[in-house]
């Protein structure tokens, strides 16, 4: 039903059954019903119906908003799913030129690793792209499952400290924060070579942080071109969020990552 139909309803109900009703009474029950008495019962018939119309159009209403709501949160999820197939496309592409100059030359060694390389970042891909969108499920739930899995995958152990209510963030910061955490662990497996890794979040929409930590090499963004792409993605995301983005190499070993969010940001 449009909006155009419901306004019209809007005027045209009331108006014909109070008005219809005011009719009848002062045409044939005037003699019947006291001036006291039809008063009454005007009013009352007068709050059945707004009760009745204001639950019938806000039903409407729900239903409406939770379908834009639906689609709005696909949307997100398949345009984020778009970028990572096209990151997925340039990523092969080149891999797959590396590869084809070490045949070239001679270097087994080199494409070996070319092709393990295009395996791991095949297998990482399909993971992240191959779940259906899941709209009502809390941020908190898919994280989980994600980073499950992850660690399924790859053989490093993860703590995990999530602490964030539901529906604390829109479709699109979830989107936004889940990538972030995504290219952070993209970047333990790809580089750090580390069998341990951290991940705390708390907070709610308006103030949070997020803390990624593994006990690895250490971050050296001189030696990877990949690893700086990955990086200044993540801190575009970050800015995109009004947040903060920090990088640091552990003392003890290892890289750590921080993303937060203040009240005056």
């Amino acid at each position: 039903m449009t909006y155009r139909i419901l306004q019209l309803l809007t005027i045209i109900l009331p108006t014909l059954l109070i008005g219809g009703f005011e009719y009848i009474r002062h045409e044939f029950l005037l003699g019947h019903l006291s001036m006291e008495t039809g008063n009454l019962y005007i009013t009352i018939l007068t709050f059945i119906l707004s009760l009745l119309f204001s639950f019938w159009v806000f039903r409407m209403i729900r239903t409406t908003n939770d379908k834009l709501v639906e689609e709005q949160s696909k949307r997100a999820v398949y345009e984020e799913r778009e970028r990572l197939a096209r990151e997925l496309h340039d990523g092969i592409a080149q891999s797959l030129f590396f590869l084809n100059i070490k045949l070239k030359q001679g270097d087994i060694k080199a494409a070996s690793r070319a092709v393990s390389v295009i395996d791991n970042d095949m297998r990482q891909a399909i993971f992240n792209l191959r779940s259906k969108p899941e709209v009502n499920d809390s941020l908190s739930n898919r994280l989980s499952k994600w980073l499950s899995e992850w660690s399924s995958i790859t053989g490093i152990d993860i703590e995990e400290k999530i602490d964030i209510p539901y529906n604390s963030f829109s479709v699109k910061e979830e989107v936004q924060i889940f990538a972030i955490i995504q290219e952070a662990f993209t970047n333990i497996r790809k580089h750090s070579g580390s069998s341990n890794a951290l991940i705390e979040i708390k907070g709610t929409q308006d103030k949070w942080k997020i803390k990624i930590a593994d006990d690895g090499n250490g971050i050296d963004t001189k030696k990877s071109n990949e690893r700086k792409y990955g990086l200044s993605m993540m801190q575009e995301r970050a800015k995109q969020l009004g947040a903060k983005f920090e990088i640091i190499k552990r003392k003890m070993g290892g890289t750590e990552i921080i993303v937060t969010k203040e009240n005056n940001q």
